[in-house]
């Protein structure tokens, strides 16, 4: 079966970002599709060093556990990220994660390509447009398929749970789920 890996930049437990890709997750698990929800809460996750060696060693040689992301991201035709939005822009550590990982793709026969996705972004107020416009240069730049949805991939809300109540929000991310789904299914 077919696997989309979701990535939750969330440092909260359970919190809105987490409960988000949950909802995402079910869809595209009810469209015939394997899911894992990967948390970056706990893990150090540190930024590129520019060192060059992934193209040599064929991963990354920080030793900080972005490497078994990396195998997981490999093994799957789906990969989705969410992240809180802070200060308008996604967390460090999500972003880090991504730089590495593309450098890695990038040296090691573009493993990204042609992989189905896209981020999630979950505020209290705002700053998801541009954390979204921020996190789809990732997915232009390595290659990927992004498909839309019936608004950007935004959901609002501050407490644990408010982002539940977010009904058109939710809905987005439902579609979009469905979307990714759809898409990686006519593909293989």
């Amino acid at each position: 079966m077919e696997k989309v890996l979701f990535v939750c930049a969330s440092p909260r437990k359970n919190g809105n970002t987490s409960q988000v890709i949950s909802k995402c997750a079910e869809v595209v698990e009810k469209n015939g599709l394997e899911t894992e929800v990967v948390y970056l809460r706990g893990k150090h996750i540190e930024s590129c060093r520019a060192c060059g060696k992934c193209a040599k060693i064929h991963k990354c040689k920080i030793d900080d556990g972005l490497n078994e992301i990396i195998e997981k991201i490999k093994e799957s035709k789906g990969f989705i990220v969410a992240t809180p939005v802070y200060f308008g822009t996604a967390r460090g550590d999500l972003m880090a994660a991504l730089q590495r990982i593309g450098y890695v793709s990038m040296n090691n026969g573009n493993f990204l390509s042609w992989k189905v996705g896209g981020p999630i972004a979950v505020a209290r107020r705002g700053g998801q447009t541009s954390t979204l416009q921020e996190l789809l240069m990732f997915y232009l730049i390595n290659d990927m398929i992004v498909p839309g949805s019936t608004y950007w991939n935004m959901v609002f809300g501050r407490e644990k749970g408010e982002a539940l109540e977010d009904a058109e929000g939710i809905r987005t991310i439902e579609r979009f789920g469905e979307n990714v789904a759809t898409l990686i299914n006519k593909i293989v």
